[in-house]
């Protein structure tokens, strides 16, 4: 039987620590009361980067969605607090405006909005918020000279600005706008749902060095995905293993490199 790692080597754990991002006793089911997530306690902060890792069809996706509170998930059990605040109940713009982000594993298109047009409001949203309801809109200048020099470091082509957001876009493309969204947002949490899917090489190493880039004091990460491969490029200081809607082991970044060399099938074994 698989037991989970003794609190004195994970913070989240200890009485005293209060994360950024805190799951607590976390149960989410669809819409039609089929239950998908069965408990999950986590805690990350700034400064952080913790990887889920699991096979298919083990909720991860679902919990990155109840994180952002898509409502087609509904949590059923637990609350999630963010700085201090439950907000269980809010809807996914307000957490965006708090601060918390996420990168779909696939990014919808948005035909009639630009990617410009989009980046623009969704920051002047934030900034609304922050301002406690003001309008604080970013100067055209400004965010014309930060959006070409984020495109320009994420390989992100310029052609890309003037067209509907996602639409036609290749793979690739679509998670380099993703990590693009993230890095003029600056969001305070980011959660990555296997952005690396679909990825070559070359993107690959591109949207793990924008993420690795933009970790720091001011945001914490949260990376979602079944291959050890992009944590080749963002190592996590902790892993926690998803199983059948749990979290069923937690290590540092050695553990993901036993799943790479064993996978998850010992796993599985003992949650049936």
């Amino acid at each position: 039987m698989f037991v989970r790692a003794q609190a004195r080597f994970f913070p989240w754990r200890e009485a005293n620590f209060v994360g950024l991002l805190k799951l607590e006793d976390l149960h989410v089911a669809l819409e039609d009361g089929t239950e998908i997530v069965k408990g999950v306690d986590l805690e990350v902060d700034t400064n952080q980067v913790h990887a889920i890792m699991g096979p298919n069809g083990s909720g991860k996706s679902t919990l990155s969605y109840a994180i952002m509170g898509h409502p087609a998930y509904q949590i059923t059990e637990g609350r999630i607090l963010f700085d201090g605040d439950d907000v269980t109940e809010l809807g996914a713009d307000e957490r965006a405006q708090r601060g918390l982000f996420l990168a779909f594993q696939y990014p919808h298109a948005i035909p009639g909005v630009t990617v410009t047009s989009f980046l623009r409001s969704a920051i002047n949203s934030v900034r609304k918020a922050r301002n406690e309801g003001v309008d604080d809109p970013i100067a055209i200048p400004e965010f014309r000279k930060e959006l070409l020099a984020q495109m320009d470091r994420l390989k992100v082509s310029r052609e890309l600005a003037s067209r509907y957001l996602n639409d036609g876009f290749s793979g690739g493309e679509k998670k380099r706008v993703e990590i693009l969204q993230m890095a003029m947002l600056r969001p305070r949490i980011a959660v990555l749902d296997e952005t690396d899917s679909g990825l070559d090489i070359d993107a690959l190493r591109v949207v793990a060095g924008g993420v690795k880039e933009l970790v720091g004091p001011e945001m914490g990460a949260l990376i979602i995905t079944h291959y050890q491969r992009i944590l080749d490029y963002i190592e996590p200081n902790f892993v926690h293993v998803f199983v059948g809607g749990r979290i069923v082991e937690e290590g540092g970044p050695e553990l993901a490199r036993k799943l790479e060399a064993e996978g998850y099938a010992p796993y599985e074994e003992v949650t049936v």
